[in-house]
């Protein structure tokens, strides 16, 4: 072997004539990838009046002095062009575009864009993917307050959309509080992680209370078949709706 096998640096062999000379290969392709920044990336065109020692990551239809080259490193030294294909897992910072790379299956992925502290997907001892993009697999989860208040947001999109917190089972559903594809507030549960039933639901509008699965009319001998709970009622008093337009005490 007369290189070393991850940078590609050559070795200087035994009772070899004019070492510098190698030498001083190996220290130019170090200059050109430690601390590898590049100018710019996915740049198809050689630059016309480039610096000596800057470097640009090409694209994948470069021409001119690049053609046959995309996707490796060009680096300008000593007045000409060398080429240097990175390995899976280099890290690049583009000075240009202040967005950091990774080469991952032989391509360049931004892993921060515009200088923000902006990743596409974030695992906590666990492994995320295209829809658990943040995922922790941990005892507990801490969300604490910065001096005042904390608030959690779950935002959706239209009142047809779910914003929800599902808990689960040997991940089967077996409870779901939130707005459950419209945006009165629910509390269901599932013996089968597929078929839910209305516990509680709470109507956006006004505000009552419903028990969808629970016959309140039945509850201390009223005759009822309604079940909404009604804005208030006497002190110390639960009432509920009869079958017509009226309330029963429950209890008092």
């Amino acid at each position: 072997m007369d290189e070393t096998p991850n940078l590609e640096l050559p070795y200087i062999a035994a009772a070899q004539a004019q070492k510098h000379v190698t030498h001083n290969e190996a220290i130019r392709r170090l200059d050109a990838i430690v601390q590898l920044a590049v100018q710019a990336s996915d740049i198809a065109d050689p630059p016309t009046d480039p610096e000596d020692g800057g470097r640009w990551l090409i694209g994948d239809a470069p021409t001119g002095a690049w053609s046959g080259k995309g996707g490796q490193i060009a680096a300008f030294q000593d007045g000409g062009w060398t080429f240097i294909a990175p390995r899976e897992g280099w890290l690049i910072w583009d000075t240009g575009a202040a967005t950091l790379l990774v080469i991952e299956n032989g391509a360049a992925r931004a892993v921060t864009t515009g200088g923000a502290d902006t990743v596409e997907k974030l695992g906590i001892n666990a492994t995320a993917d295209d829809t658990h993009r943040l995922t922790v697999a941990s005892d507990a989860s801490l969300f604490n307050h910065a001096g005042r208040g904390h608030q959690l947001k779950l935002n959706k999109a239209a009142a047809g959309d779910t914003a929800t917190m599902l808990f689960q089972t040997d991940w089967s559903g077996r409870a779901e509080v939130g707005l459950a594809g419209n945006d009165d507030f629910a509390f269901k549960v599932s013996p089968d992680g597929t078929t839910f039933h209305d516990a509680i639901v709470i109507d956006k509008d006004d505000g009552s209370v419903s028990f969808p699965n629970t016959d309140l009319g039945t509850v201390g001998g009223g005759a009822g078949g309604a079940n909404a709970l009604p804005p208030g009622g006497a002190a110390g008093q639960a009432l509920v709706k009869n079958s017509g337009a009226d309330y029963d005490a429950v209890w008092s």
